[in-house]
């Protein structure tokens, strides 16, 4: 299988973590300076909205962290200090516990990712709620954006970690079969971090010293092609959060 090149396709979207500060004062000022040096830039993640509106994506991890009433101030019209009037974003809330949609709603979020590609880690991450999750969101007029990801092999780290190991593309391959419950947006996680196990770029085997986790010899490029396979499965005008 072809895969065409990812930097024909790779656009960039902002993942704000938590800091010392980090509050809604602090994240506006953070999403003003980006959006002011970056957001005309090609290379920016921007979301088509159903009226037509161009906004530029920003993941809010620990977005629970924070309290409703406070991300309100930055998310909703009347804000004190809202973004609504003078740029044109899409935040994202992390939902981790069921009752954080209600929280999310009220903080005028109006997209929401579950993030952890660990199954049953979390509310949020554990596939067979994502369609009464997608239920919810679809009654409040709140995107959800289900994150699938090749599972782990972190046991050097982390020994009581087994649950969610890479079997050759199959965890992958649950997970996005979970994700289809007719998203906007799919997100992936995965890092290159080498101690948690989680890409899915090219690999290759370097023996006799190591195996490259779980790819196949003959198959370098079986979760990108994994992922290619999966992605002509969406329809053209949904996105991929990665």
């Amino acid at each position: 299988m072809e895969i065409p090149s990812l930097w024909s396709v790779l656009k960039v979207a902002f993942d704000a973590r938590p800091y010392k500060g980090h509050d809604d004062h602090s994240v506006h000022e953070n999403i003003k300076y980006i959006l002011d040096k970056y957001g005309s830039h090609a290379a920016s993640s921007k979301y088509q909205t159903s009226i037509g509106k161009s906004v530029m994506l920003f993941c809010i991890y620990d977005s629970y962290l924070t309290p409703a009433e406070s991300w309100a101030n930055l998310l909703t019209p009347s804000g004190c200090h809202s973004l609504c009037n003078s740029y044109d974003t899409m935040s994202i809330a992390l939902l981790v516990e069921e009752g954080h949609k209600h929280n999310i709603l009220s903080a005028g979020y109006t997209t929401t990712y579950t993030y952890f590609a660990s199954k049953g880690f979390s509310f949020g991450s554990t596939h067979q709620n994502w369609k009464a999750v997608k239920t919810f969101c679809d009654s409040n007029n709140l995107m959800f954006i289900p994150t699938a990801g090749p599972g782990y092999i972190n046991s050097s780290i982390r020994p009581w970690s087994s649950h969610n190991t890479r079997v050759n593309g199959k965890y992958y391959d649950t997970a996005l079969q979970a994700a289809t419950v007719r998203p906007e947006t799919v997100s992936i996680t995965s890092s290159k971090k080498w101690h948690e196990g989680t890409p899915i770029e090219k690999a290759v085997h370097k023996t006799p010293m190591c195996l490259y986790l779980d790819c196949l010899p003959h198959q370098p490029s079986m979760y990108l092609e994994l992922t290619h396979r999966w992605a002509e499965g969406f329809s053209k005008e949904k996105q991929w959060l990665m």
